[in-house]
């Protein structure tokens, strides 16, 4: 017999925080506050410091500018109703509410991915194919690629709503998380969520997969065409440039293919270091990127 799902359907949803460490959450919240304030004082100084300047108007710190307005917009998806949580407690979500910022922690995601994939090419271009840097990446292209990268989340984060949308919630409405998240909403139906999870799983490899594919190759010719450069001088400067890059990428992607898969395939793993985990890979690399990036680019340290 099918049941009456209608009479029991949640409206909204319950954010609890950290699962297990309700009694230390009044301390995460001081680093996670103070995570959040750099991220939003340093990309807002990038940002400030790229659109001041006319002569920074080119590719390389048109990329960085971008990747810091998504950095702060990613931040302030998340951040502030997680430290609501820390510090009032569990904090009730309409599920109109919910399913925004699902969309939103998993399209800004999807165009950070993005944004490092544009600015490896960038790089590969000026370190390989120098002669043809200005031609290849004029004004034009860089405001298509923009648009394509937003067109892209939207296009791959719009089915995974709606396959949210499908579902029945009738037995909890309880999510054991500080954010609205595509598995945690999912993981809370009634009826079968398979098709979310392969539909999650697949879009995941398919973009920032193959983002992450991709920048690998681009780097991997970069450094054999800097192994080739004849001044020591010449080397020295494109390992840095290439140094700040290879770090950011590193940490974005690591804590999130890790957070991903223990998601999934960690059953031995405890609630809170997942839950932990699930934040820091939105928080960390908004707060290194303005670092990473302004120190090690020297036209903006100058500036700022």
């Amino acid at each position: 017999s099918k049941r009456n799902y209608t009479s029991t359907q949640f409206t909204s949803f319950l954010l609890t925080g950290v699962p297990g460490l309700e009694d230390f959450q009044i301390w995460i919240s001081i680093p996670f506050s103070f995570m959040y304030l750099l991220a939003v004082i340093g990309n807002g100084l990038v940002i400030a410091v790229v659109a001041r300047d006319r002569s920074l108007h080119e590719p390389m710190y048109l990329f960085l500018t971008m990747l810091a307005l998504n950095d702060v917009l990613l931040c302030t998806v998340t951040v502030p109703k997680m430290l609501l949580i820390f510090w009032q407690g569990p904090s009730l979500s309409t599920f109109a509410a919910c399913l925004t910022q699902m969309f939103f922690v998993h399209a800004l995601f999807l165009s950070e991915s993005a944004i490092l994939l544009a600015m490896a090419f960038d790089r590969y271009v000026a370190i390989c194919a120098p002669l043809h840097y200005a031609t290849l990446l004029t004004g034009s292209l860089i405001g298509k690629v923009g648009l394509a990268l937003v067109a892209r989340s939207v296009v791959v984060v719009i089915p995974g709503v709606l396959l949210i949308l499908r579902l029945h919630f009738c037995r909890s409405n309880v999510i054991h998380h500080t954010y609205c998240e595509n598995m945690g909403i999912a993981k809370l139906a009634c009826n079968s969520f398979t098709l979310n999870s392969i539909y999650g799983l697949t879009a995941a490899l398919l973009t920032t997969g193959l983002d992450c594919i991709l920048i690998s190759l681009s780097y991997w010719l970069i450094l054999r065409t800097v192994f080739q450069l004849p001044s020591r001088e010449a080397r020295k400067k494109a390992f840095g440039t290439c140094g700040a890059h290879i770090c950011v990428i590193l940490i974005f992607y690591t804590l999130a293919f890790f957070s991903f898969f223990t998601h999934r395939f960690g059953h031995h793993v405890p609630r809170h270091a997942l839950i932990l985990l699930a934040n820091l890979y939105l928080l960390v690399p908004p707060t290194m990127n303005p670092i990473v990036y302004g120190v090690k680019t020297k036209e903006i340290r100058i500036r700022v």
